[in-house]
C-alpha cells in the first residue's frame, strides 16, 4: 500500500538509486558536502522538471512551500537557490550523465520487444544532433558554428532506437563540434542497423561499422562518383528508381571504403523528390532500405518533443557544468517517466503523464490509480446540485 506516500516519492521508487551512489562515489560528488547531497539536488531538480519551474527562486519558493512535508517527499535539506546554484555549478555533471545511462539501460530491456517493422529482428538506430540556442552574453563559452558568429549553444547529439522511441546514447558538446566525429564515440552492435544523415559520410568510419558486423543507411552526397558493377529489378509502383551495386570511383575513397556498396535510389511523391541511399546491405528489400531511412524522423520527432516539453531551453546556470547538469537531468527524468509508463503498463502517452504529474506530484495517493482513474475523479467532481443557466 502507498497510502500516506506521495506521488512524488512513489515515481522516484524507480529511480535507479544503486548506480545513482555508485556515480556519485566515482565522480567525488559528496565531498566535503555536510548538508545538500548530489540525491537533494537531482530531486530537486527533477521537481523542477516534472513542474515546469522558470527559475532557482521559483524552485525555492514552491519547495518552500511544503514546510514539513519536504521531508517525506525525499529531499533532507532545506533548499535555498544559492545553495543549489552552487550544487549545479560544482558538482560533476558526470553523475547525472552515467545515472541518464543507467536509466537508459533499463528502458532498453523494457522496450526490446517493440519493433518498426515486423518481419526485421535487428535493432534499428537513428544518429543526429540538434542545437540548444543560448544567449552569447550569459553563455560565451558556448561557441557556435564557424558561420555563426553572434550566436550560441550546446549541440545535443543522441543515438535514438527507432523501435522504443528512447535515446539508448547521448553527449552534450559545443554546437561547433562536427557531427561525425561522434561515430567515433559509438560501440556498433553487431547485426544491427544504423540510419545516417549525409552530414555524417566518412568513408573511414563508415567502413568501420561495416567491420564491425553492423549495417549502415545513409543518404549520399549529391555528385557521388561511382561505377555500376549491377542492376538488380527494381519496383516502380512502390516509388524504386534504382537499386545498384557500385565500387567509388576516385581512388582515395577505394582506399578508405575498398568493398562495394549498395545504392537506392527512391522517389517519393508525397515530396515529389528523389533521394539516394548507400547501404552496406544487399539483404534487405529496396522499398524496405527507404522505408527505414524515413523512420529517421522518429528522431526529429524526439528533439521537438523534449524541447517543448522538458525544461532545456531556459537554464537556471550560465556555467557549462550547470548547463550539462541540467540537460543530463532532463534527459533523466524523461527515461524515468518511459520506465513507469512501461512498467505499470500505462497506455497514456508520455506527455499526458507529465501533465498529470505536474500537478499531482504531492498527493498522497498511488501513483498508478492516479495515472489510471484520473478520468474517472473528473467525472465525479461533477456535482448533480449544480443549477444550470438553460433549462428546457
Amino acid at each position: 500500500m502507498n497510502i500516506g506516500r506521495t506521488i512524488f516519492t512513489q515515481l522516484m521508487d524507480f529511480f535507479p538509486e544503486h548506480e545513482f551512489n555508485l556515480a556519485v562515489r566515482r565522480h567525488h560528488g559528496n565531498r566535503r558536502i555536510r548538508s545538500f547531497s548530489c540525491r537533494d539536488q537531482f530531486m530537486c531538480m527533477a521537481f523542477a522538471q516534472l513542474t515546469y519551474r522558470e527559475s532557482l527562486r521559483d524552485i525555492e519558493t514552491c519547495l518552500g512551500s511544503l514546510g514539513s512535508k519536504l521531508y517525506h517527499c525525499g529531499i533532507h535539506s532545506q533548499v535555498s537557490r544559492s545553495t543549489l546554484a552552487d550544487a549545479n555549478e560544482k558538482r560533476p555533471w558526470q553523475i547525472y550523465q552515467d545515472t541518464a545511462f543507467a536509466l537508459i539501460d533499463r528502458a532498453r530491456v523494457l522496450y526490446k520487444e517493440d519493433r518498426f517493422i515486423a518481419e526485421l529482428d535487428q535493432a534499428i538506430y537513428a544518429l543526429d544532433s540538434t542545437i540548444i540556442s543560448l544567449c552569447l552574453s550569459l553563455f560565451p563559452w558556448a561557441k557556435a558554428a564557424n558561420h555563426q558568429k553572434t550566436s550560441a549553444g550546446v549541440k545535443l547529439h543522441t543515438l535514438f532506437a527507432v523501435q522504443s522511441h528512447l535515446p539508448v546514447f547521448s553527449m552534450v558538446s559545443n554546437a561547433n563540434v562536427n557531427d561525425v566525429h561522434m561515430l567515433d564515440e559509438i560501440i556498433y552492435e553487431p547485426g544491427s542497423i544504423y540510419v545516417l544523415d549525409r552530414g555524417y559520410t566518412d568513408l573511414v568510419r563508415l567502413k568501420r561499422i561495416d567491420n564491425a558486423g553492423a549495417f549502415f543507411i545513409i543518404r549520399a552526397k549529391t555528385g557521388l562518383r561511382f561505377t555500376r558493377i549491377y542492376s538488380a529489378p527494381v519496383r516502380k509502383e512502390v516509388g524504386i528508381r534504382a537499386d545498384q551495386t557500385i565500387t567509388l570511383d576516385i581512388a582515395l575513397s577505394r582506399l578508405r571504403y575498398p568493398d562495394n556498396l549498395r545504392r537506392v535510389k527512391y522517389y517519393s511523391d508525397e515530396k515529389d523528390k528523389s533521394f539516394v541511399f548507400l547501404t552496406n546491405n544487399f539483404l534487405l528489400d529496396a522499398k524496405t532500405i527507404a522505408d527505414l531511412y524515413r523512420s529517421r524522423w522518429q528522431i526529429e520527432l524526439f528533439f521537438k518533443w523534449i524541447k517543448q516539453h522538458l525544461r532545456i531551453k531556459a537554464f537556471y546556470g550560465t556555467s557549462p557544468n550547470a548547463v550539462r547538469t541540467q540537460i543530463w537531468i532532463a534527459l533523466s527524468v524523461f527515461v524515468l517517466v518511459a520506465i513507469v509508463k512501461k512498467e505499470l503498463k500505462l497506455d497514456l502517452s508520455l506527455y499526458t503523464i507529465l501533465q498529470i504529474l505536474s500537478v499531482s506530484l504531492f498527493e498522497k495517493e498511488p501513483i498508478y490509480q492516479r495515472l489510471t482513474e484520473f478520468n474517472n475523479i473528473i467525472d465525479t467532481c461533477l456535482s448533480t446540485k449544480q443549477l444550470y443557466l438553460f433549462t428546457s
